[in-house]
């Protein structure tokens, strides 16, 4: 069964390279475009099982995309393309729901494989960068600040606040309301005795609770990994 790819990138050189790559690796590209302000009924006409976005787009970028696929509710699964090593963007692309994050100057055989995995079910690998930044969102034991008091899920929320997330992307990213996010976020800044979310977010990076390394590992070729064919 060969797969549908919806393309979304903004970049021509890059947009049609994936074009040419995608099918001499038995992906169809089943829709394509420079930005994303009809990504939802692209990728519904084309009933695509895949995407791929860049994360800068005009008008509609790529997280915002991610944001409308997901609650469109479509069965497609994201991976983010991109030549951007933002923290927040990874961060915020797990919380939308991308299924991976491949850079740009990765080799394309590391896109190819990421792509075949998502379509697969198969997981990053904990030692890649979404691996790594997935499972330090989801950390829920901490040593607690004895001088702030906060409890484990204060430290899981200030966390996802120093990456740069909404009160929307967090209350995704845990799996709790916008509402539960807002009283864990007041609580936070009453006993930090923070202003606002930013400088609680200044506060979490200073004492460590955010985890920044955006430098993809040394991956095996196509051939040494145990990754499904298309």
């Amino acid at each position: 069964m060969q797969i549908r790819v919806s393309v979304f990138d903004a970049q021509p050189v890059v947009h049609q390279g994936l074009i040419e790559l995608l099918p001499q690796h038995g992906f169809i590209v089943a829709s394509r475009s420079l930005d994303g302000r009809q990504a939802v009924a692209d990728v519904r006409q084309a009933r695509a099982d895949l995407v791929i976005t860049d994360v800068r787009m005009p008008y509609v970028d790529g997280l915002k995309l991610l944001e409308l696929l997901g609650d469109a509710d479509l069965p497609c699964k994201c991976v983010v393309f991109t030549v951007h090593n933002n923290p927040t963007y990874v961060a915020r692309a797990i919380a939308l729901g991308a299924v991976d994050f491949v850079f740009k100057s990765e080799p394309e055989d590391h896109l190819i494989s990421a792509l075949r995995n998502a379509a697969s079910g198969i997981p990053p690998a904990p030692e890649s960068v979404f691996g790594r930044f997935r499972e330090h969102m989801r950390q829920r034991k901490f040593e607690r600040s004895q001088q702030h008091e906060l409890t484990d899920r204060e430290c899981q929320v200030l966390r996802h606040l120093g990456l740069g997330l909404s009160n929307r992307e967090i209350g995704r990213s845990l799996g709790i309301s916008v509402e539960t996010v807002k009283e864990h976020v007041q609580n936070i800044l009453r006993k930090q005795d923070s202003n606002d979310r930013t400088q609680a977010a200044v506060w979490a990076v200073r004492d460590g609770l955010v985890y920044g390394d955006v430098t993809p590992p040394a991956r095996a070729s196509n051939n040494e990994e145990a990754t499904s064919t298309v």
